[in-house]
């Protein structure tokens, strides 16, 4: 949330990198101090709007990205590009890392209406298909889904699988999805508070996430609505005994 369309632009101009360095500081210290491994995602939030790929504008992103990576960077294990609309702004985080060593991991969110099988597409309306080929190009160590209700999240894993087969790309997959329901296309960041799916329990997730797992998911965790109860039942129920 460190972003201007949150604190404002002011706010941001001022005290952006101290606030994304604060996150990143409060972050590797429970890291560290967690007695076993324990790593710390630098998160590369969509800037210009979340869910809004039309609000997307290079010239502006850059300098944003920019501070947030400036702020980050001492704390970080990985750098988690999430909640991408657009495909632009994903080649836009690499374009602001270059060529910095640690593992970038870009996350997609998808339209949560779009049910048709073999089709999914990003928020922007561009296909997945094309969005996993941007992350090979971009030499991504993962890509995810996420911010996306659970339903669409099974097809577009089988999409990502086939396309990083075809293209003989050794990637990681991921997925965490949201709790809450679908969200409007002209939805606006903090503009109300949602409800809860009720279906949506410890157990309801894991049973998604269960799924997630059979299809070739080995990064699964939660988004918006999925609290620590959830958290605490997948690692519970997915965690390799040997691990």
């Amino acid at each position: 949330a460190v972003v201007p369309f949150h604190i404002g632009a002011e706010r941001f101009a001022q005290h952006g990198e101290e606030l994304a360095a604060r996150a990143g500081r409060l972050a590797r210290e429970v890291a560290d101090q967690a007695g076993r491994k324990v790593l710390v995602a630098a998160s590369l939030p969509p800037v210009c709007g979340s869910y809004r790929a039309d609000l997307f504008n290079k010239a502006q992103a850059r300098p944003i990205l920019d501070t947030l990576i400036r702020g980050l960077r001492p704390y970080a294990d990985h750098w988690q590009a999430e909640t991408l609309s657009a495909i632009e702004e994903a080649e836009l985080v690499r374009e602001a890392l270059g060529d910095d060593p640690l593992p970038l991991w870009l996350s997609f969110t998808l339209m949560d209406e779009d049910t048709t099988p073999g089709a999914p597409r990003l928020r922007s309306g561009q296909r997945l298909e094309d969005a996993v080929d941007a992350a090979i190009r971009l030499k991504a160590a993962a890509v995810l889904l996420n911010c996306s209700q659970p339903e669409v999240m099974g097809d577009a894993l089988d999409t990502v699988r086939a396309v990083l087969s075809a293209r003989g790309a050794d990637l990681r997959i991921g997925v965490y999805a949201n709790a809450f329901p679908p969200q409007p296309k002209d939805a606006e960041a903090n503009s109300g508070l949602d409800e809860i799916r009720a279906d949506l329990t410890p157990k309801g997730y894991l049973a998604w996430a269960q799924d997630w797992r059979e299809r070739g998911a080995d990064i699964i965790g939660g988004c918006c609505g999925i609290g620590p109860e959830h958290i605490a039942a997948l690692r519970d129920a997915l965690k390799p005994e040997s691990a």
